[in-house]
């Protein structure tokens, strides 16, 4: 009581901090008059005077302001976009090293430009963290006009660039890369030889995109750099086929932790079948020299048992790939460890590639924390904001929209069935469908996007499929999704920096089937009369932060 009484005097401890930061809005804003009259050129000289200010007095905080509305007036005019006040404060929060929570559409990419330009001036490095190598691509570009134009430098690493590249790109003074390649860069960093091989500069500053995507649902995946070992490729295969002779009473199973262990009963007839297949040496399962044998058939009784096709993993081009349980995405190139990876290919019929021992190894949340100051966006972290606190010492600030929110979020449906649910979802459909209005319809897995997509076929409803299978398309199914009559089905990495526009995302659509200005104009009106953007739920998330990003 006396909590909620404090409240409603003083406000929120969120309340009370943005309303010092707006004093420091109000003397952006004051500033904006005088910039806009300065010509190009004097605008950009406004770098060269920032960075001797800096110099001088070596305190960034004193020249935020001025630093902000140059920024501002080089976004308008070199993109055409003016950063609104809701923006301006997303960026100080950004500067002091909090965690800025915007709603999804609110612009977080252009939000970026103003911390990472002040902090720039340092002239000691900032990085923007993006969750994939298209997004770290885009933004470099697309915001890299503003940085060029008030002459600081940018860099982008993405795979397969060389050393000498990714050493220039870590000394521009703003570089854009995705959390995997900032983390192998500096694993392969620490197996060098001398300093001069490696490529990282002294961390500085990072800016992290989706933050609660990458500090909290990727925090313990580590990134790890390996080197082959013996081949038990025939092992795996042969372990593999005593597992349909093995008896549900054999094993105990724990979903919840993704773990097996042999019952006493399992050790018996394990150890039968062992020796039947002469695989067993000595006596005994336990014996020291069967320890090998054991953990393999641990691994491929996971295999079989614990890991699903198409949910945990999927098969492509004669490869088991990874989906990330997080963002539904394929996982190129990561590998299960401990030999699970072979099991799974095993299980599959895929090639088996050799196991790997661990040369280096760091986790996200480790990697992160080295930063002096660490920054963060997204449209969901309050939730999870003690965890942010604890582990980064970071701050959640949630950042109040520019215009109203006029989003009508509607209370759960539960239904007896699941099939009686599937049939509402479809009558959902079937009926926006009717009036033109855009749908996206959130899945919690493949199999299950692929099942509604099956029963939209037969009801003749053109649709899009978003998932791991089609990952490639992602931006352009996701930029087309806010066109009337378009019906998207996605898995958990819906929206996930590609913009949801009514109409169409012009930036993404124009020269992609000759789509033209004033159509996405047309189509937009037509989805604000059919009412707007309607988002189904299919079932909730393991994750309540993944439902609110749906």
């Amino acid at each position: 009581m006396l909590n909620s009484l404090a409240k409603k005097i003083f406000g929120t401890p969120n309340d009370r901090y943005l309303k010092k930061i707006n004093l420091l809005l109000e003397e952006v804003n004051k500033l904006e008059s005088n910039i806009t009259k300065l010509s190009d050129q004097e605008l950009k000289d406004t770098t060269v005077k920032l960075k001797n200010l800096y110099i001088k007095n070596k305190d960034l905080d004193s020249i935020l302001p001025e630093a902000f509305a140059t920024v501002r007036e080089a976004a308008k005019r070199v993109l055409g976009q003016r950063h609104y006040d809701a923006q301006i404060i997303g960026g100080i929060v950004l500067h002091q090293g909090k965690i800025s929570e915007m709603k999804t559409g609110e612009g977080k990419t252009l939000v970026a430009t103003l911390p990472a330009y002040l902090n720039a001036i340092s002239g000691k490095g900032v990085h923007i963290v993006t969750v994939n190598d298209y997004l770290a691509s885009r933004d470099s570009e697309w915001m890299g006009q503003i940085y060029n134009f008030l002459g600081l430098s940018v860099g982008c690493i993405i795979p397969n660039l060389d050393d000498e590249k990714r050493k220039e790109a870590y000394n521009a003074d703003i570089t854009y890369a995705t959390n995997n390649e900032l983390g192998f860069d500096f694993l392969r960093d620490n197996m060098k030889f001398s300093f001069e091989q490696m490529v990282q500069r002294e961390f500085n500053f990072a800016i992290v995109d989706e933050v609660d995507s990458i500090l909290i649902d990727e925090a313990r995946t580590p990134l790890i750099i390996s080197g082959p070992t013996e081949d038990n490729s025939e092992l795996y295969q042969t372990i593999n086929t005593l597992i349909p002779i093995i008896n549900e009473e054999d094993i105990e199973i724990d979903e919840k932790t993704k773990s097996v262990a042999l019952t006493e009963q399992g050790n018996e007839n394990i150890e039968k079948i062992l020796k039947e297949k002469s695989l067993l040496k000595g006596q005994s399962l336990y014996d020291p020299e069967n320890v090998g044998i054991v953990h393999h058939i641990n691994q491929a009784i996971k295999a079989n048992k614990l890991f699903e096709k198409d949910k945990d993993y999927i098969v492509n081009n004669n490869k088991v790939v990874i989906i990330d349980e997080f963002t539904g995405r394929m996982m190129e190139g990561r590998r299960f460890s401990d030999g699970l990876h072979q099991a799974l290919e095993a299980k599959e019929n895929v090639s088996i590639k050799n196991e790997n021992q661990t040369l280096a190894s760091v986790t996200f949340q480790n990697y992160f924390r080295m930063y002096p100051k660490l920054a963060g966006m997204t449209g969901t972290a309050l939730t999870e904001a003690n965890e942010f606190m604890e582990i980064y010492n970071l701050e959640v600030i949630s950042v109040p929209t520019h215009k109203k929110m006029i989003r009508l979020d509607q209370n759960d449906e539960v239904y007896r069935t699941a099939e009686e649910k599937w049939n509402a979802v479809i009558d959902n459909i079937k009926n926006a469908n009717k009036k033109k209005q855009p749908i996206l319809v959130g899945t919690t897995s493949i199999e299950k996007s692929e099942m509604l997509s099956s029963l939209l076929k037969k009801e003749k409803i053109k649709h899009n499929v978003l998932n791991a299978r089609n990952h490639a398309e992602e931006a352009i199914i996701i930029a087309t999704a806010g066109i009337p009559n378009s019906v998207t089905i996605a898995t958990n990495m819906a929206g996930r920096g590609t913009d949801i526009q009514l109409g169409g995302n012009k930036d993404m659509m124009i020269d992609h089937k000759n789509n033209k200005i004033d159509n996405i104009e047309k189509n937009k009106k037509l989805a604000l009369e059919s009412g707007g953007l309607l988002v189904i739920g299919t079932e909730r998330h393991e994750s309540r932060r993944t439902d609110n990003q749906l």
